[in-house]
């Protein structure tokens, strides 16, 4: 995702301090990277160019975005609590609350941001920050899943659909109780137009979750590093074992979430 995602209280509810968080980041980079990385590509980047990557995670896309804008650009990769990123010419991490901690404005040619908004409360404010953090001309990239949107394809029995469905509603309840909005991705551009945001591009895609995809990998893995808050949402631990038996199934197939590119331009 990006990083670590704020959690009632001053808590994560993903914590890059995981010992799964490691597990979640390589499977959200082979599943979005190519998306993100496309995007970007398509709206143009280069050398010499400022660049800003909020909720960077494991860095992925920063240093990708390093290696685009050398000789002469830099990309700034923050997040809440960051994680170590292979070192590039003129990327720099820094700790970071894109809610509270101030952002220079009209300082980037371009800002990255990957699964963070949809888990603020305060995203629309920080939509206006990133706005403001542009150079007039400058390019927002948003990235954002509508998680609401998980539907089962073939399941061995009626027990597993069952149980794949309760996973799917106790994690929405999770998220939602700490402020998250999981269908936002459906709605990302219209906000992106309302915060003065012009000739706003968007993009869906749904993939498969299948076993040995990193789609489904890293549901296994939200069924370890999501444990304590689905337990809390009416699971058993005997029900999360057997949902990581299920996600090793051949008969098992689901839709991803709808994954949604959003592209704005600061005018």
């Amino acid at each position: 995702m990006g990083g670590a995602v704020r959690e009632a209280g001053g808590s994560y509810l993903f914590d890059n301090g995981s010992a799964h968080a490691a597990g979640q980041h390589r499977c959200l980079a082979a599943w979005l990277d190519p998306i993100s990385v496309g995007r970007l590509r398509a709206g143009g980047v280069g050398p010499g160019m400022r660049c800003l990557d909020v909720g960077a995670g494991a860095g992925s896309v920063a240093v990708w975005l390093a290696e685009q804008v050398a000789p002469g650009g830099s990309v700034v990769a923050t997040d809440l609590a960051p994680l170590p990123v292979p070192s590039r010419s003129g990327l720099a991490v820094r700790q970071h609350d894109v809610v509270r901690d101030p952002l220079p404005e009209e300082a980037f040619d371009l800002v990255h941001v990957r699964l963070v908004l949809s888990h603020l409360p305060e995203r629309e404010g920080v939509l206006a920050r990133l706005f403001a953090a542009l150079r007039p001309g400058g390019v927002l990239h948003l990235l954002e899943f509508d998680a609401e949107y998980a539907p089962v394809l073939t399941v061995p029995d009626e027990r597993a659909r069952e149980l794949y469905e309760r996973y799917q509603r106790a994690k929405l309840r999770a998220f939602r109780a700490r402020g998250s909005h999981q269908g936002w991705g459906r709605e990302c551009a219209g906000a992106l137009v309302r915060a003065g945001f012009v000739e706003v591009e968007a993009e869906a895609r749904i993939d498969t979750l299948a076993p040995g995809t990193p789609q489904l990998e890293m549901q296994l893995h939200n069924t370890w590093h999501l444990r304590e808050a689905l337990l809390r949402e009416g699971l058993a631990e005997d029900e999360l074992a057997e949902l990581r038996g299920l996600f090793g199934d051949l008969r098992f197939r689901a839709c991803s979430n709808v994954v949604y590119a959003v592209r704005g331009r600061r005018p």
